[in-house]
């Protein structure tokens, strides 16, 4: 029986489109044909390809009630992430949190409704409508996009705001210099196409400013041959782990206090040609009938409790825009 990584490589090289989904451990990686996919109850859409049958909505779903993770939990995380980041064991670590959503619509509404260039549903368990890319692979040439840095819109001068905070700039820049360090292992010609550009993100409370980069590389014209283990090589994605990644990842494992699971994995499609992928985060889960929302942020030795605890709050969201 071939492994995720043999299939991966396998189908990619034979022309045969299929959906991953790899969760944020690398423990339960999942691997389809698109209508294989559809007949499990998964499905995906990302930027306008997709497996799911058509269906119109009569309302949008929203979050009847929201229970955030109790701030004396989150500082408690929080203060022993700071503890080893003023030691010096990590520069930028990515804290999360689940916190209770409640809504009569189900996963399925919130994947139809949602708007979001990458999206992905998987029956009873969750759905995802991420705006960030983690790579994405046309020809020999592969792409970045770094996610770092957001902001409340309808505040005085966001854009200005979000540009000049230092923390946001050193998250940024950590940031950038990890994926293209990761992507140095596998590809030649490394560089930064596009620094610190701005989106603007509509939903459910309001609009959002995020940053960005773009960054490229060239990879090898068999790259194909091993693309599954090249997948593997950049996980977990930089943006949601943190720097240095090893000394990091145990960081996060005891501050968060379980496995994320699906949770800031990745996923994504290969149509016969070309690769295309995005970061699990805007997540929410079912658990036990209940929803549950994962979020949270960049933290670094600039960072505060207060401004951390509400931006974990305030990705609270459901992109309709």
């Amino acid at each position: 029986m071939l492994s995720f990584s043999e299939q991966f490589s396998e189908w990619v090289v034979a022309g045969i489109p299929f959906v991953f989904l790899i969760d944020f451990e690398q423990k339960k990686p999942l691997l389809y044909t698109f209508d294989e996919a559809a007949r499990r109850d998964i499905y995906f859409d990302i930027k306008g390809v997709t497996n799911a049958p058509k269906r119109e909505l009569s309302s949008k779903p929203t979050f009847t009630k929201t229970t955030p993770v109790s701030k004396k939990n989150y500082a408690k995380a929080f203060d022993y992430v700071k503890h080893h980041i003023n030691r010096g064991d990590s520069f930028l670590l990515n804290l999360t949190f689940p916190s209770g959503v409640e809504s009569q619509h189900s996963l399925l509404d919130f994947f139809y409704a949602s708007k979001a260039p990458y999206k992905f549903y998987k029956k009873d368990d969750f759905v995802i409508y991420s705006p960030e890319c983690f790579i994405k692979i046309e020809e020999d040439t592969i792409y970045s996009y770094p996610m770092k840095g957001t902001i409340d819109a309808g505040l005085p001068e966001a854009e200005k705001q979000l540009t000049n905070n230092l923390k946001e700039q050193y998250e940024h820049n950590t940031i950038v210099d990890l994926l293209r360090n990761d992507l140095s292992q596998i590809a030649k010609n490394v560089r930064l196409n596009r620094f610190r550009y701005l989106e603007k993100i509509k939903g459910t409370h309001g609009e959002l400013y995020q940053s960005s980069s773009e960054i490229q590389g060239t990879l090898a014209h068999n790259w194909q041959k091993n693309s599954g283990e090249l997948i593997h090589k950049l996980l977990p994605a930089g943006s949601v782990s943190g720097a240095p990644k090893n000394k990091t990842l145990e960081l996060i494992r005891a501050a968060e206090g379980s496995e994320r699971g699906y949770y800031t994995g990745v996923f994504g499609i290969y149509d016969g040609k070309r690769l295309e992928s995005g970061v699990n985060i805007r997540y929410i889960e079912q658990r036990h009938g209940k929803y549950h929302y994962r979020s949270g942020g960049g933290i670094t030795h600039l960072s505060t409790l207060d401004e951390e605890y509400e931006e974990l709050i305030h990705k609270i969201y459901v992109p309709f825009i």
